[in-house]
């Protein structure tokens, strides 16, 4: 499938008249061909307009149909064949054993969400039958469901070229709800984005959808962003990226006439606290488990183990002493891009010159543009107290600060002082640790989205109960998730029906229940 460098824009291909940008190869610093010209406004209106006017339809397609849509979209990446991961290769410098999980997980999450809509728990609904005989007054009939908040912007990220990007859960998530999507292709693989594009708009073909259920737009601007956001007939934001980036695009959906939601993951360091008797019975075995979720897709992963919380002792000094030497041994890896390669470095440059901070180790270094240099340091509790703003600061990347407590009272008091996260560990000896460890989930319930124990936060499985969010700044609300099924409930709101004779009643809440689903009725 040929890559064309144009805006995919319902199902038009439009060249764009922005700034030109071309994808670049981390491991080589060369530009890749195809050049793109970035989306300008009036193209961003164009596909919005199109996503308006395709919601009326979409929105109340049948369970059945939009299941199939799904599917339709996971079988065409798939059909996509080798093609999608050598352009992925080029772009991300990611091995193919990483990519072709990715797209395995692409494809499951998408039919996952088949699943979802299939059983039309989302919907939600809910009926409170009239009681016309009722003392001291009678009762309407209620009757509540959801439904789509409407086109929804959804902005790929760097790091998961495919799961979190143009076809990734919050695109999923909208489609399922029966929301339109208007996708900013991250610039850093516009190949690949243009690729997996494609496939969703030959399924939108193939399913018979109205045209403007999805739009791809690129560039390499903050402006097209913006102006995406901006926009009047979007009115939902899904973002993974930076907390800069978060942190602009909240301000700007605040700031428009009528603010909208952005559902923004952004950074999280996610504490791992080795506790006592953990430490002392499986020193070896937990060293080893760090280092490989430490080194792992170079760091950059939003649940890379950034911080680890332990006891001072001999049993702590022989963890350092072996995750120290494997640090050491770690080859020089390829990011994603340059400028993440830049911005790690600088992350590292910055943690190491805190007056408080010791470096225990670093891996090797090569002379490629956006190479790795994994990172092992130590600070005291004491330190990270009376900084833990400088000290707590995500570095995207293979870095980790290990922090010394004098006991375990610190324990506590550092998840008091840590900002909200995506996760938390706990390493746990049943019996030893247990009383320390009651003490720590109470806190970390309020600091965190998923809370593990003896397990390590990299991997982040795409299922009914996962949660894949956390307090600010881990995101930019709490309240709901970017993995699992539950990431569908971001772009529903609730409408009640009162008095609403059954033949005007959606599908969803009419007495015969033609959609056999599971409803709350009183």
């Amino acid at each position: 499938m040929p890559i064309t460098a144009m805006q995919l824009i319902g199902k038009q291909n439009i060249p764009g008249s922005g700034k030109a940008f071309q994808a670049v190869n981390p491991a080589t610093g060369q530009s890749l061909p195809p050049a793109w010209k970035g989306a300008d406004a009036s193209q961003v209106n164009l596909a919005v307009t199109l996503a308006t006017q395709a919601f009326t339809s979409y929105r109340e397609t049948t369970l059945e149909h939009r299941a199939t849509f799904l599917e339709t979209i996971a079988q065409a990446i798939l059909d996509l064949g080798d093609e999608l991961i050598e352009r992925a290769i080029l772009e991300t410098g990611l091995p193919r054993p990483r990519l072709e999980g990715e797209r395995s997980r692409t494809v499951n999450q998408l039919r996952l969400f088949a699943r979802v809509v299939r059983d039309g728990d989302w919907i939600d609904a809910r009926i409170d039958h009239a009681l016309p005989e009722r003392k001291p007054a009678p009762r309407s009939d209620l009757r509540t469901r959801h439904i789509p908040l409407g086109p929804v912007a959804i902005f790929g990220s760097s790091n998961f070229p495919l799961a979190f990007s143009v076809a990734g859960g919050d695109t999923a998530s909208a489609l399922a709800a029966g929301a339109p999507v208007v996708i900013k292709a991250h610039p850093a693989h516009p190949g690949t984005s243009e690729l997996v594009g494609q496939a969703i708009r030959s399924a939108v073909q193939q399913c018979q959808l109205h045209e403007g259920v999805f739009s791809l737009l690129a560039g390499p601007d903050v402006e097209l962003g913006l102006s995406l956001v901006g926009h009047p007939g979007i009115q939902a934001v899904g973002f993974t990226g930076s907390r800069q980036g978060g942190i602009a695009l909240m301000h700007a959906a605040a700031q428009r006439p009528v603010p909208i939601p952005v559902y923004a993951e952004m950074s999280s360091t996610n504490p791992v606290y080795l506790l006592p008797g953990a430490l002392a019975a499986r020193t070896t075995s937990l060293a080893d488990q760090f280092s490989v979720s430490l080194l792992g897709s170079a760091g950059q992963l939003c649940t890379n183990p950034g911080l680890v919380i332990a006891l001072d002792g001999p049993d702590l000094d022989r963890f350092i002493s072996q995750v120290t030497s494997k640090v050491l041994a770690a080859p020089a890896t390829t990011m994603l891009t340059p400028g993440i390669a830049r911005a790690y470095r600088t992350g590292v440059e910055r943690l190491l010159a805190h007056p408080a901070v010791d470096s225990l180790a670093q891996g090797t270094s090569d002379e490629t543009p956006a190479h790795c240099q994994a990172n092992l340091a130590v600070t005291t509790a004491q330190a990270f107290l009376a900084d833990p703003e400088g000290l707590g600061a995500e570095v995207f990347g293979a870095s980790s600060l290990i922090v010394r407590c004098v006991d375990t009272a610190e324990f506590t008091a550092l998840a008091q002082a840590l900002e909200g996260q995506l996760t938390a560990t706990i390493h746990l000896e049943s019996g030893p640790d247990d009383a320390l460890a009651a003490a720590l989930i109470p806190i970390l319930e309020l600091k965190v989205g998923r809370i593990l124990a003896n397990g390590f936060p990299t991997g982040v499985e795409v299922c009914d109960a996962m949660v894949h969010g956390g307090p600010f700044p881990a995101t930019s609300d709490s309240r709901t998730t970017s993995v699992g099924t539950l990431a569908i409930r971001r772009f529903l709101r609730p409408v009640c029906y009162q008095d609403i004779p059954d033949a005007l009643l959606p599908v969803a809440l009419q007495a015969a229940n033609p959609w056999h689903l599971t409803r709350s009725e009183r």
